[in-house]
């Protein structure tokens, strides 16, 4: 499921006194650091472990993405390089967007090929041929979030919306919302969208069955964790289901329903029990103490856009899926030593039958621990300018 890729160390601030007193020798070019954590920005915190914790893991300082950047980009700026926009991505989006509809009217047509094949062939190509799709169109959307297939908002917004009409629920404009947010506040109670409420870990614990229903019903958990952050829907969030509509009642015109309940499926496959979708579980469940974003090394990112490639984009969102894996080979002493998986299935697999996995297994901040530590930020800028 994961390997280490040699011994991680843990060093983290225990306190705020420990973040001001990060001693002036360990920095390069006699800087001060002023987070002891640098330059791994790893944790001393232990990851929660259902029915022995009674919380999610805590720990008391900022994301660590921000910092990890800074202290790459000093030893190799030259990673600057590769900020850029991927032009492939919105040809494999049409690409996409045509076998998945194709699909769709081949079986829920009265003149396409499958029409006559029974149900059951149509699950299953929705399970194999449209989950698999579906989780690429998630990385489209992704991408486009992060404004990584164009330079402007706007073609990567209608970029998005075209990749929607492959997935019959309408979360191109919220995902661009809550994701970029995720980002900012990565693990901070009540920003980070990403973190599963109270009520699901404390239902799941780490029940092997309850964790299977919480992983097969990961698509609705999505739309429920957004719902009750409570926010008004945005401009572009009510053109996007204005959109979604529009699309689904043409998918179910010229598709019939058979051709819509295949993309429904192709959804819900693609978002829950899918190698595909292994990647939500790999990217922030803590496998390992200390370490709150892991990466996925396998096959899988061929096919699926360097999506598993996570501590990398986490470090730099303005590179695009093409360029991920150039980091680690320019950098490999900042990822070299980090935890990371080779499998999702075994990823999928350990997470529902381990005991010491579930929900819960995710670490947490509070707002003015994460503020407190993003303030160390501009101390070491100011330092090293001095």
């Amino acid at each position: 499921m994961f390997a280490d890729a040699g011994s991680a160390p843990a060093h983290a601030a225990a306190s705020d006194e420990a973040v001001d007193v990060a001693s002036r020798s360990s920095a390069t070019d006699d800087v001060p650091i002023y987070d002891v954590r640098h330059p791994t920005y790893l944790g001393a915190w232990e990851k929660s472990v259902p029915n022995v914790h009674e919380d999610i893991a805590i720990d008391d300082m900022d994301e660590p993405h921000l910092k990890r950047k800074h202290a790459i980009l000093d030893a190799h700026p030259e990673i600057k390089d590769l900020y850029s926009i991927e032009w492939k991505t919105k040809y494999i989006t049409v690409l996409l967007v045509s076998i998945q509809v194709a699909t769709a009217y081949a079986f829920g047509s009265t003149n396409g090929w499958f029409y006559n094949a029974h149900w059951a062939w149509m699950v299953l190509a929705s399970y194999l041929i449209g989950a698999t799709i579906t989780g690429m169109f998630g990385v489209v959307i992704h991408e486009a979030s992060h404004n990584l297939a164009f330079k402007a908002n706007f073609p990567n917004r209608i970029l998005g919306l075209i990749a929607n009409i492959g997935i019959v629920f309408p979360i191109s404009a919220s995902f661009r919302r809550y994701h970029l947010e995720h980002h900012t506040f990565q693990g901070v109670h009540g920003k980070d969208p990403d973190l599963p409420l109270d009520i699901e870990w404390k239902l799941v614990k780490g029940n092997r069955f309850l964790k299977f229903v919480w992983v097969f019903c990961f698509p609705f958990l999505y739309v429920f964790r957004g719902a009750a952050m409570m926010k008004t829907p945005q401009k572009w969030e009510l053109v996007n289901w204005a959109w979604t509509v529009s699309t689904d009642l043409a998918i179910y015109t010229y598709c019939g329903p058979r051709g819509l309940m295949y993309m429904f499926l192709s959804l819900w496959f693609g978002y829950g029990i899918h190698p595909g979708a292994a990647h939500f579980i790999q990217e922030h469940y803590t496998f390992e103490d200390g370490q709150e974003t892991m990466s996925y090394y396998g096959s899988g990112n061929l096919l699926f856009m360097n999506i598993g490639f996570h501590n990398e984009h986490h470090d730099f969102t303005k590179i695009p899926w093409s360029k991920l894996p150039e980091i680690r080979r320019i950098a490999p002493e900042f990822y070299n030593s980090l935890a990371y998986h080779t499998s999702w299935i075994k990823c999928i697999w350990d997470f529902i039958m381990k005991d010491y996995m579930g929900p819960q297994s995710r670490l947490g901040r509070s707002f003015d621990d994460h503020k407190s530590g993003r303030a160390t930020i501009a101390l070491a800028r100011k330092a090293k300018r001095d």
